[in-house]
């Protein structure tokens, strides 16, 4: 295979793959963005509680919570810390809104990135309690403070929400915050000051529609929808077509795991601790799509107390991060059947980058590294090339020689490949090997959030942006010199190769790389750096390889 039909190969590949994407994009229900007006508590409108967990049977699922319908407002507590500014309403004790401090907004650099919300979209946290008299997503908490802060020199802070008194029962909500951790403890302390036994189960689930993040390209389209992980069936994701048709095949009820929903850069997902029986469910109801889990308290006797806990992860995708904090947690970036070579490019990526401090320049040595490993690889390929060059004229005079008597002008080709000692496909083997790694090392620089708003060098400050986003939106005209230099390098190399016999063929490959090269306009910068080094690369190799071949050539075909 030569360099023209890699360029032909990898162009149908991708667009094979974007196209697929785009599919499973345009399945996707229309993004809806839910009236966040003040609701009655009770009412037609109001979402259903699920069922207690030991009555439910092993499938389907019991019906789970939901929202339908407008969420309902109370008062706001407002909550501080170093990577969180967080909304909780004491409507439902809901977490509405979570700002991320350290991340800036995907479309306007000078405002935090915000996670969960309720205003231009719905993406929110819910909890609550299964039973006679338990409190729920919809009712209304007491807060004794509206405004905590983390204080200099402390490590956590809480927010305790106190449900109203029914039949003997206290419950009060508790979310827990520490410093420098995406992790936010939500859990409930139940005081039993009844007569009898109470046996409370409890769900916690994140709500949202279905609507892109924004910044999402439709070009490069990612994931954005439910997961669901458990040591028997491991990572499956859960998309919201899945759910919507009712055809999701996860492990419903497990011992161990956790549920998330997903989105390029970040996630949000309850991890309760492994051991104790759980059981996942996930829903749509009016456009919005519910993912949670349900456990159960045991039973409480009259003067006791009990107590549940489960984390809360909302924050980016942070490979070692997330690995610490959940089994499979780190597979939420996900790279797809190559993960088990993305992951160590990924790592040796990330090696690259504490030693430079640049991850351009950690892109730069990741993508020479790649290819001096490849080297007797691509040298074989290039020396098929370099091999049909020099053999270009004498297949032109064969094309003259026998014009339009196809065989037998293919016959006469194959004749001078065999005498020759030349294998047209020679060079196939070598390139076919490579392009696993070509298409890990995209999906590395693609999911990689660490990416994301960080600098190279000449003004180039995100190398997760592209230059030309969704609706045309232009970047600043900076970040289109690496496009057109991929495009002048792909240009250039097409008159390193042999031209092909065949006209038509040879015009193709001619439009070729103006056509491909005009992809890179919609693609992140970190993944054209990458490319165009390669290319560069490439180009020393073939150029050095073919003048080689040529000089040696020369005795033999001189006249």
């Amino acid at each position: 295979m030569d360099n023209q039909r890699l360029i032909l190969f990898i162009l149908f590949t991708f667009s094979v793959f974007f196209l697929m994407e785009a599919w499973q994009k345009e399945k996707q229900p229309a993004p809806l963005t839910p009236s966040a007006a003040t609701a009655p508590a009770a009412g037609p409108a109001s979402t259903p509680v699920p069922s207690p967990l030991r009555s439910q049977p092993a499938a389907p699922v019991a019906a789970p919570p939901a929202v339908g319908g407008a969420l309902q407002n109370g008062e706001t507590v407002r909550v501080e810390t170093d990577v969180f500014i967080a909304d909780i309403d004491t409507a439902g004790g809901d977490l509405r809104r979570l700002e991320l401090r350290e991340h800036r907004d995907t479309l306007d650099q000078s405002k935090n990135f915000v996670l969960l919300q309720q205003a231009d979209h719905t993406y929110i946290a819910q909890a609550g309690l299964i039973g006679t008299n338990m409190p729920n997503h919809r009712t209304s908490y007491v807060a004794s403070e509206r405004e905590i802060k983390l204080a200099p020199g402390a490590e956590k802070i809480s927010v305790r929400l106190i449900a109203p008194p029914a039949g003997g029962v206290k419950v009060t909500k508790v979310y827990t915050f520490q410093r420098g951790s995406y992790v936010i403890d939500v859990g409930y302390e139940i005081e039993n000051q009844g007569g009898v036994a109470v046996q409370p189960d409890a769900y916690f689930q994140l709500i949202r529609d279905g609507r892109s993040p924004d910044g999402d390209s439709a070009m490069m389209p990612t994931y954005t929808g439910m997961a669901v992980y458990s040591d028997k069936e491991k990572f499956q994701k859960v998309a919201f077509t899945d759910v919507d048709k009712g055809k999701v095949g996860y492990l419903k009820k497990s011992n161990d795991g956790w549920i998330a929903f997903l989105q390029h850069y970040f996630l949000s997902a309850w991890l309760p601790a492994n051991g104790a029986p759980r059981e996942f469910y996930t829903r749509v109801d009016n456009g919005l799509y519910a993912a949670g889990v349900i456990l159960s308290l045991g039973s409480i006797e009259p003067g006791a107390r009990g107590a549940l806990t489960v984390p809360l992860y909302a924050g980016p995708q942070e490979q070692d991060q997330l690995a610490k904090l959940a089994p499979g947690l780190d597979l939420t970036v996900d790279y797809g059947w190559l993960t088990v070579i993305a992951k160590p490019l990924f790592w040796f990526l990330q090696w690259l980058y504490h030693w430079v401090g640049n991850w351009g320049v950690a892109i730069i040595l990741l993508t020479v590294t790649i290819k001096a490993l490849f080297y007797p690889l691509s040298a074989t390929s290039y020396r098929s090339m370099a091999r049909m060059r020099v053999l270009a004229p004498r297949l032109q005079k064969l094309k003259e020689q026998y014009g339009d008597d196809r065989q037998r002008m293919n016959q006469a080709m194959m004749e001078l490949y065999k005498t020759e000692k030349i294998n047209p496909l020679g060079g196939c083997l070598p390139i076919v090997v490579q392009i696993p790694v070509f298409i890990a090392l995209y999906w590395v620089l693609l999911a990689s959030v660490e990416l994301r708003h960080a600098p190279f060098m000449l003004g180039i400050d995100d190398l997760s942006m592209s230059p030309i986003g969704d609706h045309f939106v232009l970047a600043p005209v900076v970040y289109f010199v690496l496009p057109v230099l991929m495009g002048a390098t792909m240009i250039f190399q097409t008159h390193l190769n042999p031209e092909p016999p065949d006209p038509v063929q040879a015009k193709i490959m001619k439009i070729m790389p103006i056509a491909f090269s005009i992809m890179f306009f919609w693609f992140p910068v970190g993944l054209v750096l990458y490319w165009l080094i390669n290319n560069i690369l490439s180009i020393a190799q073939q150029w050095q390889i073919t003048r080689s071949m040529e000089r040696s050539s020369k005795p033999a075909h001189g006249k």
